[in-house]
């Protein structure tokens, strides 16, 4: 069991949707953070992520991801980030969420 529960009410609030990363770029004097370019299908966002452990920029254009879409923005290093996306946080670093068949920029993940 999970260190706190939530209820379904809460877990629906939360808006997941796929995204295909655009660009990729380091962010001058962050150790752990890069800048990506997203396509969420109707628009397109900024996000700011801590994965520079695991990926180097070039290896993360066109991959697809799962953003956590209704985030409030928020600034990292002078960068704002409009939203999140999800990785599992193993020992050797964040691996990204991925699907292993094609899916539709923007749709829902649930």
């Amino acid at each position: 069991m999970s260190e706190e529960e939530i209820a379904i009410d809460d877990f629906t609030r939360v808006e997941l949707r796929v995204a295909k990363i655009l660009e990729a770029s380091e962010i001058e004097g962050a150790d752990r953070l890069l800048k990506l370019q997203i396509d969420l299908g109707s628009e397109k966002r900024q996000l700011v992520a801590g994965i520079k452990k695991s990926y180097a920029p070039e290896e993360l254009v066109g991959k697809h991801i799962v953003v956590v879409a209704n985030l409030k923005p928020a600034r990292l290093r002078g960068e704002e980030s409009q939203g999140m996306l999800l990785a599992a946080q193993t020992d050797d670093g964040p691996v990204l969420v991925s699907f292993d068949k094609e899916v539709p920029l923007g749709s829902v993940v649930k």
